[in-house]
């Protein structure tokens, strides 16, 4: 006896149970049809087939008949050819919305699932243990950032290359994305500088404990918050609190994107046939993340934002490595195997020996400061680029003197007469010297003047 024939030998079993109790009026009929799971009309209806027809009667109709809403296997096989020769590999989900999309299917999900793991194409997923303990969300947008990289191979052709994100945890929307060589400094001040400019400050920023975020004595151990690194000494300066994660199911949201991202995204570049990293970037940003966040943000408990709005200025003076150096005999600055040549200024004759502040920008260029005025700026291979011309800072000219019939000149000032000249009135001349320092001359000048006296 099969399952099926034991299954439907219970079901007559249990009817004839509950009808037999209802006849010796145990049970009312709308009781017996609560325990048979049907309504008081479907009852009765089966209590008259069952009188008619016997057990025969109580055996579903649509048994063994076609349904008419069944698809044709003409679309069935439409289906599974469109996944072997373009979406090979694409999770169900994922290919279920562009066949919708862009090739006209009218069926649910749940079907196309049915029929590519009748077919072998795709596994059934293995079931997932239970979720012991979930962090609930931030209410609003901008109170926490999470910002991580996933080293894959995203773009055909490339080697491995890392995706740096930067996602709301209120929301899970993406506000920035894109590819770099490596994970790194540079890339997170990027990620920050993007995110900031275009909505304001956040409240904080949750990170795992990557040598570029934090530093640890030794690996495993806790963080020296006392040791800073250059996004930590940026963070602190914006006001910005930065939290390390110390496993990565604490980071367990943004791991999860980042499967999705490494299911999705990857197959989107080769669908829209990208190949190099600049114009995946481009895409990435006008493109992708529009339709990402349509299709997996969530709305936010509160919908005030907490991002605080900022100057650009001090986002680009902020986000940047800063080291300190002192000027070399020179006039020179060593910095990363480069020699930064300062300019001639016009404030001080130079600044050798002087303790200056030499500042790396995401871009690749570089600044040097003397405290907070600006000395110059280069390229990334250290040449000085020409910073633009500053308002005139020229005395003003004299006032015009047109319309007057003839110049008009001014009487010269009297001069003062020196210290040592004598007095207009004095009849004779003047005395020169002390009597404490008579010297030769001054006997003879007095001789003089007793003589002219007499």
């Amino acid at each position: 006896m099969n399952r099926a024939t034991w299954l439907q030998d219970r079901r007559m079993q249990k009817f004839r149970d509950v009808l037999s109790r209802w006849e010796r009026r145990e049970l009312s009929m709308m009781e017996a049809a609560e325990l048979l799971g049907m309504s008081e009309r479907q009852f009765r209806r089966y209590r008259g087939r069952f009188e008619e027809e016997g057990e025969a009667g109580l055996i579903d109709r649509r048994l063994g008949q076609v349904s008419p809403k069944r698809i044709g296997a003409a679309e069935v096989e439409r289906v599974l050819h469109l996944y072997r020769r373009i979406y090979r590999g694409w999770n169900v989900k994922h290919f279920h919305e562009h066949g919708v999309r862009d090739h006209r299917f009218s069926w649910g999900y749940t079907w196309t699932k049915t029929q590519l793991h009748t077919a072998g194409l795709v596994e059934r997923a293995r079931r997932r243990g239970a979720h012991r303990r979930k962090r609930e969300r931030k209410p609003c947008e901008g109170m926490m950032l999470h910002q991580d990289g996933s080293r894959h191979c995203w773009l055909e052709g490339h080697a491995a290359l890392d995706l740096i994100v930067t996602m709301d945890d209120a929301t899970s929307t993406i506000y920035s994305a894109f590819l770099v060589e490596e994970e790194g400094t540079a890339s997170t001040f990027r990620g920050l500088l993007e995110v900031f400019g275009a909505h304001g400050l956040a409240c904080s920023l949750y990170t795992d404990r990557g040598s570029h975020y934090f530093y640890t004595d030794k690996a495993g151990e806790a963080i020296d918050e006392d040791c800073r690194t250059q996004v930590g000494r940026a963070l602190d300066r914006l006001g910005i609190e930065h939290i390390p994660a110390y496993s990565p199911e604490a980071r367990g949201r943004s791991e999860r994107m980042f499967g999705t991202l490494q299911d999705r995204l990857v197959k989107e570049l080769a669908h829209a046939r990208i190949s190099d990293i600049e114009t995946a970037n481009q895409w990435i940003g006008e493109v992708y993340l529009r339709a990402h966040n349509a299709r997996f943000a969530k709305p936010a408990a509160i919908a005030e934002k907490a991002f605080v709005a900022v100057d650009a200025a001090v986002l680009r003076e902020t986000l940047c490595s800063e080291d300190e150096r002192v000027v070399g005999r020179d006039n020179t600055v060593a910095y990363e195997g480069l020699r930064l040549q300062l300019p001639q200024s016009r404030t001080r004759s130079h600044y050798v020996k002087a303790r200056v502040k030499v500042r790396e920008y995401p871009d690749g260029t570089l600044a040097i400061f003397h405290g907070p005025r600006r000395l110059a700026r280069y390229d990334g291979e250290g040449n000085e680029i020409a910073a633009p011309t500053g308002p005139s800072m020229a005395s003003c000219s004299p006032p015009s003197r047109r319309g007057l019939q003839r110049a008009e000149l001014a009487e010269p000032a009297v001069r003062r007469p020196a210290l040592t000249a004598s007095r207009h009135e004095a009849p004779t001349a003047a005395w020169v010297g002390t009597k404490k320092r008579a010297t030769r001359s001054n006997k003879e000048t007095a001789a003089r003047a007793a003589a002219a006296a007499a």
